[in-house]
């Protein structure tokens, strides 16, 4: 009897997820954080735990001050903004804080700094989405996509 063939797992090396909503209006700044996760794949349609929401959310508010903030003092203003919105504290574990975090890392939107993270050197959320997101880990995805298409093509 011949061994069963193992198919390598098929874990991508990067991926990003992106949605269409109407256009922003007269939302609050919280429900424009919100609407920006969701159309770039950091919160799911539907999802109520949203605690990434606040922490970007708060980072955002603290790039206005040019300031950093550690994951404690992070969770400290994420309880707050949850508390004074009343929402669940669903989500506000320090490991959790951490998890989104290195979510917000991973898309290049936040950056730390000794022990603290900001907002990629402070700058405008549109830009970083175009320099960071649009021109290298977009198109290195829509590079590789293109080599299977033209692989197929030849064979």
């Amino acid at each position: 009897m011949s061994k069963p063939k193992t198919i390598s797992k098929e874990i991508p090396l990067s991926e990003i997820t992106l949605r269409k909503y109407e256009k922003p209006s007269k939302f609050s700044d919280r429900e424009l954080v919100r609407k920006l996760c969701l159309s770039i794949g950091l919160l799911q349609p539907g999802d109520s735990r949203d605690v990434i929401v606040d922490i970007l959310h708060v980072l955002l508010k603290a790039k206005k001050q040019n300031k950093s903030l550690t994951s404690e003092e992070i969770e400290k203003e994420v309880i707050n903004a949850r508390k004074k919105q009343k929402l669940a504290l669903h989500g506000i574990a320090p490991s959790n804080i951490r998890r989104q975090i290195k979510r917000l890392r991973d898309l290049f939107l936040v950056e730390k700094i000794k022990n603290s993270y900001r907002i990629t050197e402070f700058e405008n959320l549109s830009i970083i989405f175009e320099e960071k997101i649009e021109k290298f880990y977009l198109k290195s995805i829509v590079d590789r996509v293109k080599e299977y298409f033209n692989s197929l093509d030849k064979n």
